[in-house]
């Protein structure tokens, strides 16, 4: 008798102590541990989620969904508009806008419609392990929706690239389904530029918002050089590793599926998870809005906060925990991730301007070698977990002459840039200060005084 009380007592411990850990788990714990993002490398997503809402419009002229703000877009450089009866059921509907002010030609996808038959096939098209691709695993559904796109539209691409000097950048962006069908379309691009006249790697970029689990771990971090995804605090669709068709069969009881598919992984170890070469996850860099903390983080307030955005190349930890709250699907829906990734860019520009007499604490070249680090890092890191067919290389070592020369195109629009804007902290740097033998800056005038 004793016995079974006291096994009874340890099960009670046992479950209410796992039932507090889930019901306090909230959105902000994955990225915990994150560095903060910098403003230059998040500026494009507000008005890329932007770029993707309009995709929602049919006259842009006259727009019936606008954001705050507008949606900023001029209607005479969106070259090309495709509706559902245009493809055929095979993708969802886009748009292709010439963006002249920030140099970049953007293939922009809209998410899923709840209403259209088509896009439920899409995301049946697809069984665990159904789909190899580069050497790892993709939804098949996505893949072969992304493979028509590009035949669709490759020509186009091309024609609009060498129009504009060949030096313009290639985004891909979608939302939920989009997502998944803009980040495959990436890696078939970057694997075969010459259907874009031979783009150089980093012409090329891809930004998934609120994005669907659609490729194996080993690709999801090789391709984090060009490949970003987007995701508002407890977002439930890149949390949830169950195949996309279960998830929209059971959209009507979603909340239930979610808390069956947290019981179930929460026994799971974690390295099974990673060495299962079939599962599926978010691609890419992840930029993580955080705008929600629970009490225990700070006594003295609980609640919203104003947004935060959080940025890593995550290998094991990869947003592998679902978070019980009543925010995971608003939080997937794209007006609010481009409402609060557009507060967060203004709170980091805010930031930044207060501090404009002093230094930047992360020059630019900076920030782009510790990009590339965390990028050899993840690499490494996921070899060492013997993630199944990862490797420390991402395939590009043999683009480096094509590289430097739209590293050149892209450092001339910059001058121009500059010319006319005003002169650049560097530039300012290296007209009035100059290194010493021991490598420490000292100003000009002090040298020539030494000298």
């Amino acid at each position: 008798m004793s016995v079974s009380c006291g096994l009874e007592c340890v099960l009670c411990v046992g479950c209410s102590r796992w039932a507090w850990k889930r019901c306090t788990y909230i959105g902000s714990d994955d990225s915990g541990s994150w560095p903060p993002a910098t403003p230059e490398e998040f500026e494009p997503i507000p008005r890329i989620c932007r770029l993707i809402l309009a995709v929602y419009e049919s006259d842009l002229n006259n727009p019936q969904y606008s954001p705050a703000g507008g949606y900023r877009v001029k209607p005479e450089w969106v070259v090309k508009r495709v509706t559902y009866e245009q493809t055929d059921s095979r993708a969802p509907p886009y748009l292709i806008y010439t963006d002249h002010d920030h140099h970049e030609i953007v293939l922009a996808i809209r998410g899923l419609n709840l209403i259209k038959e088509s896009d439920y096939k899409l995301l049946l098209d697809n069984r665990l392990g159904m789909q190899m691709f580069d050497g790892g695993f993709a939804h098949h559904g996505l893949l072969k929706s992304a493979t028509w796109l590009l035949n669709q539209e490759s020509e186009t691409l091309k024609r609009l690239w060498e129009e504009n000097g060949r030096c313009y950048r290639m985004v891909f962006a979608g939302h939920s389904l989009g997502s998944g069908v803009a980040a495959l379309l990436t890696v078939i691009v970057v694997n075969h530029r010459d259907r874009l006249a031979g783009i150089p790697r980093n012409l090329v970029s891809c930004y998934a918002v609120a994005p669907a689990r659609c490729m194996s771990l080993n690709l999801a971090v090789k391709y984090a050089d060009v490949i970003h995804s987007v995701i508002l605090q407890d977002d439930f669709l890149p949390r949830t590793a169950t195949p996309l068709e279960d998830i929209f069969k059971s959209i009507f009881c979603l909340p239930c599926l979610l808390f069956g598919v947290c019981l179930r992984d929460t026994f799971i170890p974690e390295g099974r998870k990673l060495r299962d070469p079939r599962r599926l996850y978010a691609p890419g860099r992840m930029y993580h809005i955080v705008e929600r903390r629970f009490c225990r983080e700070n006594m003295h307030r609980c609640g919203r906060y104003p947004p935060e955005v959080r940025t890593a190349i995550p290998v094991d930890g990869r947003f592998e925990h679902i978070v019980l709250s009543c925010n995971a699907t608003s939080d997937h829906g794209i007006i609010w991730i481009e409402r609060e990734a557009e507060k967060a860019f203004q709170r980091m520009k805010e930031m930044s301007s207060e501090t404009v007499t002093t230094a930047p604490k992360i020059p630019k070249l900076e920030r782009l070698q510790t990009i590339e680090k965390e990028h050899k890092d993840a690499l490494e890191r996921a070899v060492s977990l013997n993630i199944p067919h990862a490797t420390t290389s991402t395939g590009n070592e043999e683009e480096s002459s094509q590289e430097k020369s739209a590293e050149a195109c892209q450092n001339e629009d910059k001058s121009a840039h500059s010319g006319s804007g005003g002169t650049s902290w560097e530039e300012v740097v290296k007209k009035l200060m100059k290194r010493d033998e021991s490598g420490k800056l000292i100003l000009r005038s002090e040298t020539n005084a030494l000298q």
